[in-house]
């Protein structure tokens, strides 16, 4: 599993109907797509649940490289930078996977945290996956997973969630649509 993510960060007073437009118009376009396991189409609001930002950042989850490469290369990211020009896209290599009884995905709480210095790796990512398991399996969570980026040494933890998510820290958006053609073939459990 791979987790990627780009933010693209909006004036105070973007009308951010333009992006519930977008998503409504196009986020079907992955419903199929090949070597995903869920894309969920993230936006934040200023002044909504505590966001300074308008903000649309969507979050992936990927099954294969070969599925987010052709995202990448084959043109679905080109709308994109098309559109609002070319965003960094973050990357993190699957720690685990977990899934909750939640049904419907409403909101995300992702949260990025930098590993500890010194001490055991092993550590640090088994806090990572335990985590993952708590929040998987609190009332209204829809999945749960952990990821870390060894250039940056970074871990983040992102969550779906029926409602409101647990304010555990981190950043909540809202969910405008999920396309997870792959998300029972995402691999369960710690990934190592």
């Amino acid at each position: 599993m791979h987790a990627m993510q780009y933010e693209l960060t909006l004036p105070a007073d973007y009308p951010m109907g333009v992006i519930r437009d977008r998503v409504a118009r196009r986020g079907h376009l992955l419903d199929d797509w090949d070597g995903l396991g869920l894309k969920a189409y993230l936006i934040r609001e200023r002044g909504l649940r505590g966001s300074p930002v308008n903000q649309y950042a969507p979050f992936y989850l990927w099954n294969t490289v070969d599925g987010m490469n052709a995202f990448l290369w084959g043109g679905g990211f080109q709308g994109v930078g098309d559109d609002f020009g070319r965003p960094s896209a973050r990357q993190w290599t699957g720690l685990t996977y977990e899934e909750g009884k939640g049904s419907h995905a409403r909101f995300a709480l992702r949260r990025r945290q930098p590993m500890p210095d010194g001490g055991p790796l092993a550590d640090a990512v088994e806090d990572a996956v335990g985590e993952a398991r708590r929040l998987a399996v609190a009332d209204g969570a829809l999945l749960a997973a952990a990821a870390v980026d060894t250039s940056r040494w970074e871990l983040v933890h992102f969550s779906l969630w029926e409602q409101d998510p647990p304010r555990a820290g981190g950043e909540v958006f809202e969910v405008l649509h999920l396309s997870a053609p792959g998300r029972d073939l995402l691999p369960r459990g710690r990934q190592w």
